[in-house]
């Protein structure tokens, strides 16, 4: 028996009936890829607690060192198609390993970074990890639990973005402040030496399945309306999160009035909500979740930008992650149900347009906080949550029959599930 058989899979692309002691394997193995997510996203969203203090050791303002976020950002956009697409016919466990040796590298190497430029240099090979790694995880329980557990299957693996955020970023905030921003880097370095040895024991091996061509990733995005609305919903909901998300700690101290002690306190009450929102929205349909999203979120934007309250905005905050916590597991789950043939095609699509819209909202937010005030960020990012939420609205009454099928390199069709995506059944 093979390791990917004792892991319940039966052949490339599905789960198959279990033994009783297959469901241990396979659920070990979505924990390992969810450690791997929770590592990535640490690493990329780690400088948002950091801003102030890198800046102040490494001389740039905090627009600049905003930096940090938006080049990663627009790497891993690049790099979610370009690694999918090139690594086509490698298995995808030897894919999984090889980035997040990378980016465990990549931050061992910002610790010791002797000036900004080699930080931002370790962050690029961050971005490249990042983009390939999601892209390829984030269809991955379709291929390792039964079909009955993928939407659980899916909510677990993509609770390591809020893992990030309840865990990573505040203890990397926390680490910071006590050790210095060095140390930040460093203990994430060696928390990727632990996820590669998680998932180079844990995953089974994983055949590639039909290869994808990059002709074939148009061809997806134009034929299925359910993916380019995924993808639209997916560049404004996150563009206008962190427009404002990557500038909370100027938002917290200079409108809030919080205390820069507190802080770190805050993120990790702020990720803890975003943990249950994952799981809320991980068990809803992903039109309805990301719709409420859409409409409460700016709500508490507009209020925390003008609020000057210690209190107000440690309350807001803790909304804003039960609010958001939900976002990655809904537009997974949008593009799994989407194109349920062609994941790793419609999943690297996501991510590209994921981490293009992290970086164009970290670079906005900062033009704001820099050139016009504090406080524009996250109104400007409640602007485009709220465009997210009108285009849910417009593309559920215009959805039109699903074409038949997207061909795919290879030989075979793609159902789309057009009809079920966007009109959220």
């Amino acid at each position: 028996m093979s390791a990917a058989d004792d892991a319940g899979l039966t052949g490339p692309d599905r789960a198959g009936p279990q033994s009783p002691t297959r469901p241990l394997r396979a659920w070990s193995a979505v924990l390992a890829v969810s450690l791997g997510i929770f590592c990535l996203m640490t690493s990329e969203l780690l400088p948002v607690g950091l801003l102030t203090p890198v800046g102040a050791g490494l001389g740039v303002s905090d627009g600049t060192a905003g930096l940090m976020v938006t080049v990663p950002g627009l790497v891993a956009a690049v790099c979610a198609p370009l690694v999918t697409v090139g690594t086509g016919r490698l298995d995808r466990r030897l894919v999984l390993c090889a980035l997040i040796a990378l980016v465990a590298a990549a931050n061992l190497t910002a610790a010791v970074a002797p000036n900004f430029g080699v930080l931002l240099a370790a962050r690029l090979l961050v971005g490249v990890g990042v983009g390939g790694f999601w892209a390829i995880a984030g269809g991955l329980a379709l291929r390792l639990v039964p079909e009955r557990h993928t939407r659980r299957a899916t909510a677990v693996i993509v609770a390591g973005v809020s893992m990030a955020s309840v865990l990573g970023v505040p203890a990397g905030t926390l680490l910071a402040e006590l050790s210095g921003w060095r140390a930040a880097f460093a203990s994430v370095g060696v928390l990727g030496l632990g996820s590669l040895a998680a998932l180079v024991l844990l995953l089974p091996p994983l055949p590639p399945g039909p290869s994808v061509g990059f002709a074939e990733l148009p061809a997806v995005l134009r034929s299925n309306a359910a993916v380019r609305a995924g993808v639209i919903v997916t560049f404004l909901l996150v563009t206008g999160q962190f427009a404002a998300y990557t500038y909370v700690r100027p938002v917290l101290q200079d409108i809030s009035g919080v205390p820069a002690a507190a802080v770190s306190t805050l993120l990790l009450g702020y990720g803890a909500a975003g943990v249950a929102g994952n799981f809320l929205a991980g068990a809803r349909e992903a039109r309805r979740a990301l719709l409420v999203t859409g409409l409460v979120l700016p709500v508490l934007l507009a209020l925390i930008a003008l609020l000057a309250s210690p209190v107000a905005g440690g309350v807001l905050l803790i909304a804003w992650g039960l609010v958001y916590g939900g976002v990655s597991v809904s537009v997974q789950n949008w593009m799994n149900k989407a194109a349920p043939g062609a994941t790793e095609a419609a999943s690297s699509l996501m991510v590209a347009m994921f981490n293009l819209a992290i970086a164009v909202g970290a670079v906005t937010g900062g033009a704001l906080v820099d050139g016009v005030s504090t406080a524009a960020a996250p109104l400007a990012g409640a602007v485009l949550v709220l465009l997210a939420a009108v285009t849910i609205l417009v593309t559920r009454r215009t959805a039109r029959p699903a074409r038949p099928s997207v061909p795919v390199a290879g030989g075979g069709d793609v159902r789309t599930g057009e009809d079920d995506a966007v009109a959220g059944r």
